[in-house]
């Protein structure tokens, strides 16, 4: 029996798969990579060599306000450690500028109070300005132009009003971004809800170019560069971390020549050849992003990538959190199958896209062509069972009815961590 290590919410599972079935363990490099230097130091040197950019301390000279946007509780950005720093280099530059933070939630719900402190910890959640972006309130977004898509660009008042707009985040594989990070600060991160729509319709989201890993010629892509120079993101912070959510690079300066190099690097690491299999087993690499099944579709579409049609995909999750959006579970739910969603998404216009429609289109194609098997004891079965998927409460039992569908003789692919990877 081979034993691996699959995330889980906050701990590892350590699953057996039996030797003969197994054909690939599939892995980012980043789960490897030692880096030298602490997560600080990764950190300030970045910031010392800015890509593409004058310094930080050259840019809030003179300002009397900024803006800094960081990604929302769904993202394991180590703010812990990035923000701390930011705020330190920035008031030793110039002690008197106003210096709001912006949570991107994009089309999620606002951060709580718990999250915000987990996420800075406590001395920063008490003593500094945070403000949740909510993208359905009207009177906290100003328009400012049109996408290259043609739908209407609504950005966060506080972002556009700001003499400086800066952002942290991390750079990952993305499911039909291509990568995280960078543009995604501004959209969908402090977008309004229909223009993250208008970015996410079905057109798009179907467009080959639409996947992981790929930026070319990515109309998601493309919107999303243009919301950041409309907003004037001025600079970046994006760090890469590890699967123990530990920094290994960080790359600061111009939001596209930074970003870049990010990306650049994590494919590097990320690239897996693919090794078809009728089973795929794979999570969403565990807290924070495993948190509801929104999320974790991300890391079924790795699987989707390796599982031979007809196969069976085991989904290890905890989604503690349900389902992560009313419109999403809805119209899974309400659908007989998924090929009901999937013909219905495909005729809905690109300024007509209803909430959480890109999540649901996605999980639609992937249970098109396989059997989804959701392996979870933090969650509600049933929930799982009315959105076309199969519920199991643990590993060695979703194992087994897999075995049931494709045969005892099946071949097996395991990608620890479905988000981590880009799958050739």
């Amino acid at each position: 029996m081979a034993k691996i290590k699959i995330p889980y919410s906050n701990r590892l599972l350590e699953v057996e798969i039996p030797d003969q079935n197994l054909v690939g363990i599939l892995e980012s490099k980043a789960h490897t990579y030692h880096a030298s230097g602490s997560q600080e130091e990764i950190v300030n040197k970045a910031l010392d060599h800015p890509i593409g950019s004058a310094t930080l301390e050259e840019l809030v000279q003179g300002r009397k306000n900024m803006v800094i946007i960081t990604s929302d509780h769904t993202r394991p950005v180590p703010s812990k450690v990035t923000m701390p720093i930011l705020l330190k280099r920035i008031r030793k530059a110039n002690p008197d500028i106003d210096i709001k933070i912006l949570i991107a939630t994009g089309f999620h719900r606002p951060d709580t109070t718990e999250e915000l402190i987990h996420k800075f910890g406590q001395e920063i959640a008490d003593h500094e300005v945070i403000i949740n972006h909510l993208s359905e309130d009207e009177n906290s977004v100003v328009r400012v132009g049109t996408l290259p898509s043609g739908g209407e660009l609504w950005l966060n008042k506080l972002a556009m009003e700001t003499e400086l707009l800066i952002s942290e985040g991390f750079i990952e594989p993305h499911f039909f971004a291509g990568f995280s990070g960078g543009r995604k600060s501004v959209l969908p991160g402090v977008a309004s809800a229909k223009t993250v729509m208008a970015n996410h319709c079905s057109e798009f989201i179907a467009s080959e170019y639409a996947r992981t890993g790929v930026i070319y010629n990515n109309p998601i892509h493309k919107d999303m560069l243009y919301a950041a120079r409309q907003a004037k993101l001025a600079f970046i912070l994006n760090v890469v971390i590890d699967s123990e959510k530990n920094i290994i690079n960080a790359f600061a300066g111009d939001s596209e020549q930074a970003h870049a190099e990010g990306c650049k690097f994590v494919m590097d690491l990320a690239s897996v050849k693919a090794v078809k299999a009728d089973i795929a087993i794979t999570s969403n690499g565990g807290y924070p992003l495993d948190q509801n099944v929104y999320q974790s579709v991300k890391g079924m579409t790795a699987a989707e990538a390796v599982c031979k049609e007809g196969g069976v995909i085991i989904m290890v999750s905890a989604c503690n959190d349900g389902h992560g959006g009313k419109s999403f579970y809805e119209n899974m739910a309400n659908a007989k199958s998924p090929e009901e969603v999937l013909n219905r998404v495909m005729k809905t216009g690109r300024n007509e896209t209803i909430p959480d429609q890109w999540e649901f289109q996605i999980l639609a194609r992937i249970l098109k062509k396989h059997t989804v098997i959701l392996v979870s004891d933090l969650c509600d079965p049933e929930m799982i069972k009315k959105m076309h998927m199969q519920h199991a409460y643990t590993f060695e039992e979703a194992l087994k009815r897999a075995f049931e569908i494709k045969g005892s003789d099946a071949d097996i692919t395991v990608i620890p961590d479905g988000v981590g990877v880009v799958v050739k």
